[in-house]
């Protein structure tokens, strides 16, 4: 009996031998597993697409050459142009009105004169034909990027490239003068220690000579994962981004969907969707105690009084929204149709969108800060390509799926994340209100001038402060 009693407890101890082990084996796994799952980084579903006309063929490889593109003009269409312009009505302005009707119609005939007399396409043509262009198929549309390259690197010096994004109603047009900055830095008293760029700068699909999506749906998810492909296509692994209006959330998803690739992205403005009563508090405790909720002085003087800044002053500023984001073939066809048309409802965006206070005036203060052979050249890319409707069908695509587009703020920015603050923004976001999204930000500069058409208006502040923040990237 005591014999019998001695091998069943041997036996029991040494189950016990075997399985607390695995037991300890299978908790510690679980464990480990768990806090893995918690630091594992979220990412924005890559996904695929097809937005070429009809069904996407069954067999066969895309082409995927890159093939050098020249833009080109003829006096058709410059004939056509002025014909246009020739016969254009106009509506005489409301008396002392400026600009807070829209575009003044007094200033709107020394514009279109301007254009109809003075303005050379040809020689603006050549301008735009100064840096390569090149077209490339991905997802069965025809893709249009520039690719500068610095002509002279010291040695031991590293080329970063850097992905720059424009948005709406811009145009790659709008790096023309911060490019040179950033690829000869030296030449233009830039010398920023060991950073210089090749810049490559895509129209976004829909705009200027980057070929309309066919297919409903074409959204900056669908943007993000193309401008990766073209960046792959071109040979690199890891790149630099930079964006502002529709490019800083094409490359916010960017970042979101393939962090590895991304060294690090630099922003000239973050859009943040409102999150509820911790944000409720902020604004309210802000206006008073703004150290106490995380706000600087300078944050503080560029929010309050917030209902003004936030609500007035937006709601003024995003009519051509609301436009956009439901039905924007309708209002499409006459900007298409009419190159002054085209141009009033481009130009007054450059007017009160580079400064709030250019509303006062006659002219929009548009010839204070831009000539009027820039701003036209950029309202020709959407002109001569007839882009304008699917430029603004951009807006249907995303608000249609994204109300308030706060869907992807659910998933973090991991890579370095550097934010240039302009004063003359639309909008403002403190870097404690971007850091709910953006999670490892290394700069955070309120810049001392400039509104949202940052390269275009003050290319060497913003060239500058890419620099800093990629040079701070580089030593971590």
């Amino acid at each position: 009996q005591t014999i019998l009693c001695f091998l069943r407890s041997f036996e029991y101890s040494h189950k016990n031998a075997v399985l607390v082990p695995v037991a300890a084996l299978g908790v510690g796994g679980m464990l480990v597993y768990w806090l893995r799952s918690r630091h594992k980084i979220k990412t924005v579903e890559m996904g695929d697409g097809w937005w070429g006309s009809g069904e996407r063929p069954l067999k066969g490889r895309e082409d995927e050459s890159i093939r050098p593109f020249k833009i080109e003009t003829s006096d058709k269409e410059i004939e056509d142009l002025h014909r246009r312009l020739d016969q254009a009505r106009y509506t005489p302005h409301v008396e002392g009105a400026a600009f807070h009707y829209g575009f003044n119609s007094s200033y709107l005939k020394k514009v279109v004169s301007y254009w109809r007399n003075q303005f050379n396409w040809h020689k603006q043509v050549e301008v735009l034909n100064k840096y390569p262009h090149f077209h490339t198929t991905i997802e069965g549309i025809d893709i249009h990027f520039i690719h500068v390259k610095p002509s002279y690197v010291p040695h031991g010096r590293a080329v970063q490239p850097l992905l720059m994004v424009h948005g709406w109603p811009g145009s790659f047009y709008e790096f023309y003068k911060i490019i040179p900055l950033l690829t000869e830095p030296a030449k233009h008293g830039l010398n920023e220690g060991d950073v210089v760029f090749e810049v490559i700068c895509p129209s976004i699909p829909g705009y200027g000579f980057s070929e309309a999506p066919h297919q409903q749906g074409f959204d900056s998810i669908a943007t993000a994962r193309i401008f990766h492909k073209l960046m792959n296509r071109l040979g690199f692994k890891e790149y630099y981004l930079q964006g502002g209006d529709w490019g800083s959330r094409i490359t916010t998803n960017m970042a979101q969907m393939l962090p590895k690739c991304v060294k690090g992205l630099h922003l000239n403005i973050v859009f943040i969707a409102n999150q509820g009563l911790r944000r409720l508090i902020s604004i309210m405790l802000g206006a008073y105690v703004p150290w106490l909720v995380g706000l600087s002085k300078e944050d503080a003087r560029r929010i309050y009084p917030f209902m003004q800044k936030n609500v007035y002053d937006l709601l003024r500023e995003s009519g051509y929204l609301h436009i956009q984001a439901t039905k924007p073939d309708t209002a499409g066809c006459g900007l298409n149709d009419s190159p002054v048309g085209l141009a009033a409802y481009i130009l007054e965006k450059f007017s009160t969108w580079t400064d709030k206070s250019f509303l006062h005036k006659d002219d929009g203060g548009l010839e204070s800060k831009y000539s009027l052979d820039e701003l036209l050249t950029n309202v020709m890319i959407y002109w001569v390509t007839s882009s304008i409707v699917s430029s603004m069908r951009y807006y249907k695509e995303n608000f249609s799926k994204d109300p308030d587009l706060s869907a992807h703020n659910r998933v973090g920015v991991h890579v370095p994340t550097g934010i240039a603050a302009f004063p003359q923004e639309i909008v403002h976001t403190p870097r404690t209100w971007a850091k709910e999204v953006y999670k490892n930000i290394i700069t955070y500069s309120y810049m001392p001038r400039g509104g949202h058409f940052a390269a275009f208006e003050e290319p060497k502040l913003l060239a500058q402060d890419i620099m800093q923040f990629v040079r701070k990237v580089e030593q971590l």
